[in-house]
């Protein structure tokens, strides 16, 4: 069973910046891309960073210049570097994982709030 456990989250003022950061564990010798999802309350869930089976990063797109997502596979760890936040990036954030050859994100850690004030 994998196991995701999120770090890093807080309050910040508009333009300024967090660092989250989720930690894998339980998924033995497989391959798992992960990857970030964030949902605000009254809103759907959405997809906000992601490690492809490639490796490389995807975003969303009111996100891209702004949010930086890294994966340390030596360390089984997932980061996501957010910069210039804005209020509207205030959500519950989620780390996710799949097996890379599936497309559905299987695993899910508890979710780590940020909070974005003017």
């Amino acid at each position: 069973q994998v196991r995701l456990v999120e770090s890093g989250g807080g309050s910040v003022q508009s333009g300024g910046s967090l660092r989250l950061s989720c930690a894998a564990s339980g998924y033995g010798y497989g391959n798992i891309c992960m990857g970030w999802f964030r949902q605000a309350p009254g809103k759907e869930r959405e997809g906000v960073a992601f490690i492809m089976s490639t490796g490389v990063p995807n975003y969303v797109e009111s996100v891209k210049g702004r949010f930086t997502v890294s994966q340390d596979n030596g360390k089984n760890t997932l980061s996501l570097q957010m910069n210039s936040l804005k209020p509207e990036d205030t959500a519950m954030y989620y780390c996710a994982a799949r097996w890379c050859y599936r497309s559905d994100y299987m695993w899910w850690g508890q979710g780590t709030q940020v909070t974005v004030s003017l």
